[in-house]
């Protein structure tokens, strides 16, 4: 079973994937499926250490738009270590703790297995992907070794096992709350659900409809679609009508093999048995018309106006700050791009993950036990080295991520001082 997956997969990323072309001869299939083989045949193989293996080997075409992962279910459950860093310097900070309690937000590791950080750095550049370290993921990299050196808050230091715990689950966040007479902050922590975003808006039309100040925390965004943040543009441009063109960067091509048309078309109608929307369904079923029409002939251009906005924009709020970091991804990125345009809004923060490069994510799944997320479309701006794999969509002023993060929300704080001057 494992060795046919494998295969299944390695023929997604050499014919489907939309990077198949850029990036031929990037991956070595062979140093895996020997191994998964020989692992089968003596039984030592488990659903888990097979989606290790097999994302490490989708790591060779350094693309964190593309994924394997262990579908949760009764038998075999997600596991990590409970907690979350960011690299500062020579040091990891816990940012965030889930159930992994003998650790708090603030304190440091500085060595796994006594190997220092600042040479773990070198040694896992192939799965960190970056050259910037508040950019960096290392919550794989943790999960590898088995334990770690800690320093607390007080300076105290203490080596502790690292243990691997239940992952919990993704719980989504759409609010708005008053942090100041005259401001609001709205934190969206994905585009994934069509009616959400919608309903947060209807809900709180008075207080947007009369704010002086918006603040848009899209810092921890996994993306999902751009359709769930079509009822928010209008508030987010001045009044009158705005066309906003994104053809000339959006514009893509789909890799309209046989297999992504019909993985497409499945997620397309899961996707819309959410939504009542005419526009949307109407929208829907011509793109999966283009795509059948063109199945089979490789690259091809599917609903080239779809980059074309033009919005109905209000008066309030005045002033607007969106928040953004690496962990703003996907269709968050979209969204900051075209905050960006407006003139009512500054950017704030740290870029955005860069991973729009190659996007459209489908989904293959294998007896409900394995799924690949990987993208169907490339950008065309790729062609002419003007991708932002691995760069993001750059904020409009800059702040640097320290451990002062840790003890308040220097962005917030940011943000209310260049709102009070706007």
């Amino acid at each position: 079973m494992y060795a046919e997956i494998f295969n299944e997969v390695v023929s997604i990323t050499h014919y489907d994937y939309a990077g198949c072309l850029d990036k031929k001869g990037w991956d070595n299939p062979e140093k895996y499926r020997n191994k998964i083989q020989k692992l089968e045949e003596q039984k030592e193989l488990t659903p888990a250490w097979f989606t290790e293996m097999v994302q490490d080997y989708l790591l060779d075409f350094k693309d964190r738009h593309m994924y394997f992962r262990l579908s949760e279910s009764g038998k075999h459950k997600q596991y990590n270590g409970g907690f979350k860093v960011r690299r500062y310097e020579d040091r990891l900070y816990v940012t965030s703790v889930g159930k992994e309690n003998r650790l708090q937000v603030g304190d440091a590791l500085i060595s796994l297995n006594t190997i220092p950080i600042v040479d773990l750095v070198a040694k896992h550049k192939r799965e960190l992907m970056e050259s910037t370290a508040e950019r960096e993921k290392w919550g794989p990299v943790i999960n590898s070794y088995t334990y770690c050196e800690v320093v607390n808050a007080n300076g105290d230091t203490k080596e502790m096992r690292l243990g691997k715990y239940e992952k919990e689950a993704y719980v989504s966040e759409y609010s708005i709350k008053t942090i100041d007479e005259d401001m609001i902050l709205m934190t969206l922590s994905d585009f994934d659900n069509l009616d959400s975003i919608p309903a947060l808006v209807k809900n709180y039309e008075k207080e947007l409809a009369s704010a002086e100040n918006l603040i848009i925390d899209v810092r921890m965004n996994l993306g999902g679609s751009g359709s769930a943040f079509e009822a928010l543009l209008p508030y987010i441009f001045e009044a009158g009508t705005t066309i906003v063109d994104l053809n000339e960067d959006y514009a893509m091509k789909y890799n309209c093999t046989y297999r992504n048309y019909r993985l497409t078309k499945e997620l397309i109608g899961n996707f819309l048995k959410k939504t009542n929307d005419n526009d949307l369904q109407n929208y829907a079923n011509n793109f999966l018309r283009e795509f059948e029409k063109n199945k089979g002939k490789g690259f091809a251009a599917l609903n080239e106006e779809e980059g074309t906005r033009t919005i109905e924009g209000k008066e309030h709020p005045k002033n607007i700050v969106v928040l953004s970091d690496v962990d703003c991804g996907s269709a968050g990125e979209v969204f900051v791009d075209i905050c960006k345009k407006s003139p009512k809004v500054t950017v704030i923060g740290r870029p955005t993950a860069g991973v729009n490069d190659y996007t459209n994510l489908t989904i293959m799944e294998w007896e409900g036990l394995f799924k690949l997320y990987y993208p169907t479309a490339r950008l065309d701006k790729v062609d002419a080295g003007e991708g932002t794999t691995g760069l993001g969509i750059k904020p409009d002023i800059y702040i640097p991520w320290t451990p002062e993060h840790l003890e308040e929300d220097v962005d917030v704080c940011e943000s209310m001082l260049h709102l009070c001057r706007s």
